[in-house]
């Protein structure tokens, strides 16, 4: 159930039941691609830093360990030792990511696996199928998702079979649900509005989805080339064409200024390797912009990453010093430490973000925010 509480603008806040627990929305989903975070976090950790939502990755768990090992194991909730809401993604972006190693027919895709090179066919039925075996609380409809920047001609041919595929995941995903085997009987579909960066093709795709009464939303395609504006202006034509009484999903975008604008143009969930990554390389996420803690000017630089943050690592009273000293030592705790940071920065902008809707100062909080990161440390 998806209850909008209060909308400043475009802007939602929402609380979405399911199942394995309440979501607060806007929220970022933590990408835990192969059922673990990148960087040494664990489920408790996740708890600790305020994780609503863990995302995983549907090709990636079916490649290894596979979904029938999971889901002799009880599901991937039990496998990962997380008791709270998990989106698994359909497999559909490594049909644009692949791009070399697979080729697309009307039945589906078949892919070389990047780990073994053996042949792997994945169509609407299959993916549903992996993500039944995963228990997932969320499953995403299997897709194509085509270049931002390709031409008229390829796209529409593209959008209106991910519409087919879409109907077929609709279908099966309701038989999976009434199996006495399967490990979720409550598992929620979301549909993926695509069509790159061509505002008419997005528009009609929008509608036609939005007519197949699916759980939510999800607007795909984006951050794939594009440039931000481009984004901002495909999100401004799509979004009120899709229902505003069920969640809206902006898949893998962004930064945190990305993540603002988008919730002001009514987004309500997002995800993004960013924070993990960033933090493993030494890209630390602040108010004020990003710290780049490798440089020379942090060597002896006493203060946490962050003043006034609450995550273990400044909370704890680790120096930014020390924190460059492990990164240029390769120690894995310095990665452990940015991963936790940056993840722990991200859901709690979304924290920010709630209560200001919450407040109706929404747009007040918006200005600030942006201004403070354009300015930078002093």
């Amino acid at each position: 159930m998806y209850e909008l509480i209060r909308q400043e603008g475009r802007a939602k806040r929402a609380r979405m039941t399911t199942v394995h627990g309440v979501i607060e929305t806007p929220v970022f989903m933590n990408v835990a691609t192969a059922g673990a975070i990148k960087g040494g976090l664990s489920a408790d950790d996740l708890r600790t830093i305020d994780t609503q939502v863990a995302l995983c990755n549907t090709y990636h768990l079916h490649v290894r360990p596979g979904d029938a090992l999971v889901h002799r194991m009880g599901g991937l909730h039990r496998f990962m030792c997380w008791d709270r809401p998990i989106l698994t993604d359909s497999g559909g972006f490594q049909v644009f990511s692949l791009s070399d190693l697979r080729s697309i027919k009307e039945e589906g895709v078949t892919f070389r696996s990047h780990v073994d090179g053996r042949k792997i066919f994945m169509g609407p039925e299959e993916s549903m199928q992996i993500q039944s075996h995963l228990g997932s609380t969320i499953a995403m409809a299997f897709d194509e998702c085509p270049s931002a920047l390709a031409d008229r001609e390829y796209v529409t041919r593209s959008v209106d079979r991910t519409t087919r595929w879409l109907a077929r995941c609709k279908t099966e995903m309701q038989r999976l649900n009434r199996l006495e085997t399967t490990v979720n009987p409550h598992q929620l579909l979301f549909g993926i509005n695509q069509g790159a960066i061509i505002p008419d093709i997005r528009i009609d795709h929008a509608k036609q989805i939005s007519e197949m009464e699916l759980d939510g939303y999800a607007i795909g395609g984006l951050a794939v080339g594009e440039t931000h504006d481009q984004m901002y202006d495909i999100l401004d034509q799509t979004v009120p064409h899709l229902p505003a009484d069920k969640p809206t999903y902006l898949m893998g975008v962004g930064t945190p200024e990305n993540i603002i604008e988008a919730v002001d143009r009514g987004i309500d969930f997002f995800d993004c390797v960013y924070p993990s990554r960033n933090g493993r390389h030494g890209n630390l996420y602040t108010k004020k912009g990003t710290v780049h803690i490798k440089s020379a000017r942090y060597a002896e630089d006493p203060r946490p990453i962050e003043e006034g943050c609450g995550c273990p690592v400044c909370r704890g009273g680790y120096s930014r010093a020390y924190l460059r000293h492990l990164y240029k030592a390769q120690e894995a705790l310095g990665l452990r430490m940015g991963v936790m940071h940056n993840l722990y920065y991200y859901n709690h902008l979304m924290e920010d973000i709630r209560n200001a809707i919450d407040e109706g100062r929404f747009a007040a909080f918006k200005k600030d925010a942006l201004d403070e990161m354009h300015r930078g440390e002093d």
